[in-house]
């Protein structure tokens, strides 16, 4: 079998890496970075098991993955404006799984590159390889397309177990913050949609209003940050080079959950290759319609404000003792309202993000 060429080691191109591996391909993964993570500094993201009946975890599975990384279910969530009574829920199945990502031992990067190198996969680090010159890019997101940014602190704690989600634009222009705690790891951080200068100060907001919620204790801090990138108007395709993850503009929208799909996608490519489909057209059959329904929901949250679409409407569900899960698989969803609203959506938020390919 021919060598399969992969530009990035984060987790697409590694799911793509490990599936060849496993089916006899001769597999080489050039990564920029020194190692699997490296963008990342430790930072908590989630992984998110709201959209399908099948936990992400069988999911994953089902992609030839073990679950060698820490996961941890998100812990009962508060949600406060920073200003009036909070709110508490939780969730009759895990809403989503806490992973950690970066170079530390138990995070997502890490597990899949032990899998890759026990595949058999030549990993690359501090090497580039030019897009073109890949069977597939999985170089992450596109700097020239950015629609979030987040910025904060990972630390040592002995805070209990505890998720708090703040939905004020002095903390989270346009996007929301948060406090994560898990066996004594926190993460303290701050995701804005716009008005991307003011990142210091939203974080500052960010850690006054969890001070008046908890004693924050923070040892051994270090900074986190990153960025989001989407495009709509992307091909699968360039050349001979399949597409994936944040690389062809899958991402998430409205609050940038993109792990899931960034993992399906590197093993769609990978058994693309392996079985001769058309990568292309199977992508292009899964993927729009999630990013559309991203599109759409992103532009409800910008037109009728952050309080009433996020904080008001969680509280209206918790009164009703309705789980917000079941919310979230119908807003991620893309049904009648959704195909009707989005050349509305997508032309309000074009004119937001002109340097998006909406």
């Amino acid at each position: 079998m021919s060598t399969i060429r992969i530009a990035g080691a984060g987790i697409s191109g590694l799911t793509a890496a490990i599936n060849l591996a496993q089916n006899g391909y001769a597999v080489d993964v050039y990564e920029r970075k020194s190692d699997a993570g490296g963008r990342f500094g430790g930072d908590m993201q989630g992984l998110e098991n709201w959209t399908t009946a099948e936990d992400v975890l069988e999911t994953i599975a089902s992609y030839n993955l073990r679950l060698n990384f820490d996961h941890t279910p998100l812990p009962p969530l508060t949600m406060t404006d920073g200003r009036g009574p909070s709110l508490s829920f939780g969730f009759k199945r895990p809403v989503c799984y806490l992973v950690k990502r970066g170079t530390d031992q138990g995070s997502l990067d890490q597990g899949l590159k032990e899998q890759a190198l026990e595949a058999g996969v030549r990993i690359h680090f501090g090497q580039s390889l030019l897009p073109a010159q890949a069977d597939i890019n999985a170089t992450g997101p596109n700097t020239r397309e950015v629609f979030a940014v987040d910025k904060g602190y990972v630390f040592k704690t002995d805070l209990p177990n505890q998720a708090i989600a703040i939905v004020n634009d002095k903390a989270a222009y346009k996007g929301y913050a948060y406090l994560l705690v898990v066996n004594g790891y926190g993460c303290l951080n701050t995701v804005l949609f716009d008005r991307f200068k003011e990142v210091n100060r939203c974080l500052a907001h960010t850690r006054s209003i969890v001070e008046n919620m908890v004693s924050l204790d923070m040892r051994e801090a270090r900074p986190v940050g990153g960025l989001g990138s989407i495009a709509r108007e992307t091909a699968f395709r360039q050349g001979n080079t399949l597409l994936v993850g944040e690389a062809a503009g899958i991402q998430d929208f409205l609050w940038g959950f993109g792990i899931r799909t960034a993992m399906q996608s590197g093993y769609l490519a990978a058994q693309c290759i392996i079985k001769g489909w058309d990568y292309n057209r199977l992508a292009g059959e899964i993927f729009p319609s999630r990013i559309q329904s991203g599109i759409v929901t992103r532009y409800l949250y910008h037109q009728f404000g952050r309080l009433s679409f996020g904080y008001g409407l969680m509280g209206r569900l918790v009164n009703r003792r309705t789980d917000p899960a079941h919310f979230l698989n119908k807003a991620y969803g893309y049904g009648r309202i959704h195909r009707k609203i989005y050349p509305l959506a997508r032309f309000a938020l074009q004119r937001v993000y002109p340097e998006l390919r909406l």
